[in-house]
């Protein structure tokens, strides 16, 4: 998911979010609460997930936009074919999971938010993926499909509109569905982004959207009413991740399918991220640690909880390791982390490294560190998960 913060699923407890599907995904399965992307934000912790390797080293170190809309400017046709979010992405010699998955006999797809460059050269079908459908650039408005009045769905290499109007949850799922149909007879991985629970990506800043039948679950609930569109982007999701769940059951399909969950970075315009300090774009834990479910029916213990550091850059090697495929020859900064997801050996994750323009952080052990605009200091997670007390002096 897109901005959906650590706290923010009802099986966790903190808040009266409606995630039917995820609670019982973790209830089947194995919930992380030390999970970690390698930035707070949209565009390189993507780029991570799909390459099992930091920022720094696959190159896309920060967001692809385009900063002029911050203050109203609206791209010509002409000014957009030479603007970053069309001209930068993901260094084409980068290896992604599409790769490494295809070479292995899989179908594979992407549906929903890919942000890793527009440019054919970027897209997924040139990236190791057989079927995409999504949108190109970062945040859409959930109806038009536009980024600031630019078209942004994808079909394949091509934009679309034949789906303007419509709820871009209900697209993906649509077309998710369709996919692993399509793939009924064989091995497949579907790379599935939806771009909720972000805010629209709209002049006139919206906020997050969501159907009228999913706000009208949050009518008596206690979540403030200017974050309940987003409560209900949330449970909205949720319902799509059940259909998608009932049809691998529908043929016994649930029995050799692994499913992993996450979120991208940190929480936004949720309310806060209690009893995490911070949210999206910052280097404290609220920004950093996400929340993350495995689910393999016979092959993952069910309702285990589990405390081990692990972060996004694991991704790639454990479905390497799960699909049978090779790593590729290039220097991974994960590892398979599906012995740990099952419980039989300790996580091999003893340090983890961030750096967001100026703003840096270091996780050793159970110590935090940061050095950034909006605050540094030294932590002990272990007793201090809320980054409460700076150490920084004593230690």
């Amino acid at each position: 998911t897109d901005d959906q913060g650590y706290p923010d699923l009802r099986c966790i407890g903190s808040k009266p979010i409606l995630t039917p599907t995820l609670d019982r995904l973790a209830s089947e399965g194995v919930r992380a609460t030390n999970f970690y992307v390698t930035w707070p934000a949209c565009t390189p912790s993507r780029g991570s997930i799909l390459t099992g390797r930091y920022p720094q080293r696959n190159g896309l170190y920060d967001m692809v936009r385009n900063d002029m809309t911050n203050y109203g400017h609206q791209y010509t046709p002409e000014e957009y074919a030479v603007s970053p979010e069309m001209t930068l992405g993901l260094d084409p010699r980068e290896i992604t999971i599409g790769n490494v998955l295809k070479s292995a006999g899989y179908a594979t797809g992407v549906v929903g938010k890919w942000d890793m460059g527009q440019a054919k050269r970027f897209l997924p079908l040139q990236r190791g993926f057989d079927f995409f459908f999504g949108h190109g650039n970062n945040g859409i408005d959930y109806y038009t499909h536009e980024r600031y009045g630019v078209p942004s769905m994808f079909r394949g290499n091509n934009r679309t509109e034949e789906d303007k109007g419509t709820y871009a949850t209900d697209v993906f799922r649509r077309e998710a569905l369709a996919f692993i149909e399509q793939n009924s007879a064989r091995p497949f991985f579907l790379y599935l982004a939806f771009n909720a629970p972000h805010g629209a990506s709209s002049f006139g800043k919206p906020g997050v959207q969501a159907p009228p039948k999913f706000l009208a679950m949050y009518e008596e609930s206690s979540i403030p009413p200017k974050v309940r569109p987003y409560a209900a982007a949330v449970t909205c999701m949720d319902a799509a991740v059940g259909d998608i769940l009932a049809a691998l059951r529908k043929d016994g399909r649930d029995k050799n399918t692994v499913v992993m969950f996450l979120s991208d970075n940190g929480g936004s315009g949720n309310g806060g991220n209690d009893p995490l300090k911070g949210a999206k774009s910052t280097m404290w834990e609220g920004g950093l640690r996400v929340p993350f479910i495995a689910w393999w029916p016979g092959q993952i213990t069910q309702g285990k909880t589990s405390d081990a550091f692990l972060t996004s850059l694991e991704l790639l090697p454990t479905l390497a390791a799960i699909g049978g495929a090779e790593l590729p020859a290039v220097t991974l900064d994960g590892f398979d982390m599906l012995p740990v997801l099952r419980g039989e050996v300790p996580s091999r994750r003893s340090e983890m490294f961030w750096q967001r323009r100026g703003d840096r952080a270091a996780r050793v052990g159970q110590w935090k560190w940061l050095e950034s605009a909006k605050g540094s200091g030294l932590y002990d997670l272990a007793t201090d998960p809320g980054e409460k007390n700076d150490l920084s002096a004593e230690k």
